[in-house]
């Protein structure tokens, strides 16, 4: 059936369910925060990414999602509504228009430097040389802006004839341009520039001003799409509450976006004084501007992702990794938590040597997001600890049968979410996911996920 607005979906969504849209949506914020908790809701909470999926399942090209948002987010409805999982639209808002304005060296994304329906890349290359380290820790703001974003984007290559940029007092600036390893920061890049006057600036802040206007306009277009979505019962994000984006491990931020993986692990060896002392000042840079992630009327706890790369077991060896990543990744997690926020690490790779570790952490503040970890010997570890979100590889949900994936999930459902604290959910990206089989995975908690 097709239903033309928004007021029809929600009369067919409140006459399917007999409740309200309001209603549904704070049954699944609910029912995914009192899981993050260690508590037990009506039943297994399952979220789904929107993602590439999103747009293949609605017959559009993995380049939508950068080209043509309107589209995408779309799809994205359209999963939603047929699949109805308890999380709402996520990975919404990036834009290749920006990403080729600016001459991006660090990723590649399908319908830019990759075909349609590639596959989204990031180039991990030595941006930093390892005798810049102390021109990093001494003046973090002049490496970045002079050093850094030209080596990762063209349209900043003017930018290495400058003089030398003073270190800002202000904690709060230099902790935005401390951010620009991840993203440059359109305004304050503009104030900098501008108060310069140099007319070699003048093409470059051209092309700042439009990409800030093109991503302001995105950011807009998302956030009125997010409270469709709400309007329609699905919580924002993935799962009600606050997003308050992605922390980084301070040897992540090292290892990923400055020396690479190889000039790291040289560096554990060659500059171990040196590479620790810069994850302690990463951690305080970042810390030091922080601010706390207060609870929304409802009760959701503000949430902070955190991707986390080389601390896993095939990365470095135990004594490794207590000497170089567990100490700031335990001091950044417990910072974030003390100002309020419940922590989603995705513990990329496997984990399995690394568990007893994590009994450290705030119980019941932190959520295990389990890539390829055995999931049952985390419960096993962790279950009375910290909430397990995962537990389903994408590779079944690309190459199985629907009763393969059923069977799985009703495992997850009655071994890992026992009494609670367990999110199910693919424990990676569902890019090239069947439908019949996230219908199933969805349709699980269902049938083997009730409490009660």
């Amino acid at each position: 059936m097709h239903i033309d607005t928004d007021q029809q979906l929600i009369a067919a969504i409140e006459k399917k369910y007999g409740k309200t849209v309001a209603q549904l949506r704070a049954e699944r914020e609910k029912r995914v925060r009192l899981a993050m908790t260690l508590q037990i809701p009506d039943r297994v909470p399952v979220n789904v990414n929107t993602g590439v999926f999103a747009a293949k399942y609605a017959g559009l090209t993995a380049s939508a999602m950068y080209y043509d948002h309107a589209a995408y987010r779309a799809a994205c409805k359209k999963m939603l509504l047929d699949f109805e999982p308890d999380n709402g639209p996520m990975g919404v808002g990036s834009s290749g228009k920006v990403l080729e304005i600016l001459g991006s060296k660090q990723y590649r994304w399908p319908g830019g430097t990759l075909p349609v329906d590639g596959t989204y890349q990031f180039v991990e290359g030595e941006y930093m040389l390892a005798e810049e380290y102390n021109f990093f820790l001494d003046n973090p703001a002049d490496f970045i802006i002079r050093r850094y974003l030209p080596r990762t984007y063209r349209a900043f290559e003017v930018l290495e004839s400058l003089s030398p940029f003073a270190a800002p007092a202000d904690r709060q600036e230099l902790a935005e341009i401390i951010g620009m390893l991840f993203m440059p920061n359109f305004r304050l890049l503009i104030g900098m520039l501008e108060r310069l006057h140099r007319p070699e600036l003048d093409d470059l802040l051209a092309k700042l001003h439009q990409v800030q206007y093109i991503q302001q306009d995105l950011s807009r277009q998302s956030l009125a799409f997010s409270q469709e979505m709400e309007r329609l019962g699905f919580p924002s994000g993935s799962g009600g509450g606050g997003y308050a984006g992605s922390t980084f491990a301070p040897f992540d931020t090292i290892s990923d976006r400055l020396r690479g993986m190889r000039g790291t692990m040289l560096d554990m060896f060659r500059l171990s004084d040196t590479l620790l002392r810069a994850c302690a000042q990463i951690l305080d840079w970042e810390m030091s501007a922080a601010v706390p992630g207060r609870p929304d009327e409802r009760g959701n706890p503000v949430r902070t992702g955190m991707p986390l790369h080389r601390g896993s077991d095939g990365f470095m060896s135990k004594k490794d990794f207590e000497k170089f990543y567990w100490p700031t990744l335990k001091k950044t997690i417990e910072l974030k938590v003390g100002l309020g926020y419940t922590v989603t690490p995705f513990f990329e790779g496997i984990w399995d040597d690394r568990l007893e570790y994590l009994l450290e952490l705030p119980k019941g503040k932190v959520v295990f997001y389990c890539e390829k970890t055995d999931v049952f010997r985390a419960k096993q570890v962790l279950g009375n600890h910290m909430c397990i979100q995962g537990g389903v590889p994408p590779t079944i949900l690309q190459a199985g049968s629907p009763q393969d994936v059923e069977e799985l999930c009703k495992k997850l459902c009655r071994v890992v979410g026992k009494n609670g604290g367990f999110i199910l959910s693919a424990g990676s990206v569902i890019d090239h996911a069947r439908p019949d089989n996230i219908k199933a995975m969805i349709d699980s908690v269902d049938k083997y996920g009730r409490y009660y």
